[in-house]
């Protein structure tokens, strides 16, 4: 008699070269108007909350009708991707707004006392979202510990190593969380990371901390710094993907993924998202076809470098209607060698 392992896994199929997007996406102009209204004390909370609920039935909208494979939510209910976190964790204090870049802010956290987890942070925002997608293969990104800690005041922790490890167990939680309601792609961001090297070596055991026992596809995504800083760690990393900047640097970045020996997969950036220039399905495809010369196409997701948000929505949704007609460019070279489905499963045991 055979025996049948029912706890066997099963993982979805996706096509070949899989669309998806790094995170974020334009809000609307009606929902930015509301979150001012509510700022203003004249909308209620009811109103805001199907404000934000129909931003997100936007966003997918415009994904599906690109054809993204993989969608997100477009962190619609995120003002700031550390922000965000800091305020629902326990062990934070806002004391007002910093500079970013340009005309960009954010209320830069504090951490006062020891960061505690007081309960799913992402669980309503990716129940409403699963409850609208067009397919079950939805992903959703967090802030990674080492950006958290990095992007903050410590007042409180003797050292940011300290502080860093403290917030992988309480990701690591989240993560779990999220693989228990069926997401079957999380994205860790680190845009930190490269940015001090001689704390790569710890900041890559936190990130570690952060996804261990998570048995689902991860990402890690990384948009500043210098890779050469992070590629030596890459075989370290114990995450099934690095979705990295590579449009923006003209795909000189591909040489790394060469000289390095990464075998994973990669999130290849294939349009600039600090450019209001709409880039054509024939750029895409030249961009795929030279990250076919380093990886196999069957360890190749094609998105943009980063998160949208920045843009306009018209020029964001015709950027990844270009993602999608130039990677079916591609696709259609592939089938004629046999080349068409891959799963959505990780590929390294954590």
């Amino acid at each position: 008699m055979i025996k049948i392992n029912s706890n066997k896994k099963t993982y979805p199929e996706v096509p070949i070269l899989p669309t998806t997007v790094i995170g974020s996406y334009p809000r609307p102009k009606w929902l930015k108007e509301s979150i001012r209204l509510s700022s203003a004390g004249k909308i209620s909370k009811d109103d805001m909350e199907e404000a934000f609920n129909d931003s997100v039935i936007a966003v997918m909208r415009d994904h599906e009708v690109a054809g993204i494979d993989i969608p997100t939510d477009g962190e619609m209910r995120r003002d700031e991707m550390v922000e965000f976190f800091a305020e629902h964790l326990k062990g934070f204090k806002f004391y007002g707004y910093v500079r970013v870049w340009g005309d960009a802010y954010y209320r830069k956290p504090s951490v006062v006392s020891r960061v505690e987890y007081k309960k799913p942070m992402l669980e309503s925002e990716v129940k409403f979202a699963q409850s609208v997608s067009y397919t079950k293969n939805l992903k959703v990104t967090i802030t990674g510990p080492y950006t958290i800690a990095d992007w903050s005041f410590n007042e409180y922790y003797k050292t940011k190593e300290d502080l860093v490890f403290d917030l992988a167990k309480i990701i690591n939680q989240e993560i779990k969380n999220l693989v228990k309601m069926g997401i079957p792609f999380i994205q860790v961001d680190e845009p930190a990371l490269p940015t001090h090297e001689e704390e790569i070596p710890w900041g890559v055991q936190a990130i570690n901390e952060a996804v261990k026992g998570v048995d689902v596809k991860v990402g890690l995504h990384i948009c500043y710094g210098d890779y050469s800083k992070v590629m030596p760690f890459a075989d370290e990393l114990k995450v099934d993907q690095l979705a990295l900047e590579f449009k923006n640097r003209d795909f000189k970045d591909l040489e790394l993924i060469k000289r390095f020996g990464y075998s994973k997969e990669i999130g290849l950036g294939v349009v600039d998202v600090h450019s209001k220039k709409v880039e054509t399905p024939e750029e895409v495809a030249k961009g795929i076809k030279k990250a076919m010369q380093v990886l196999e196409p069957e360890k190749i997701f094609v998105n943009p470098d980063c998160g949208l948000k920045r843009l306009s929505r018209k020029i964001a949704y015709q950027k990844l209607v270009s993602v999608v007609e130039g990677t079916k460019m591609v696709r259609e070279e592939l089938k004629k060698k046999g080349l068409s489905t891959i799963q959505l499963k990780p590929v390294v045991n954590r």
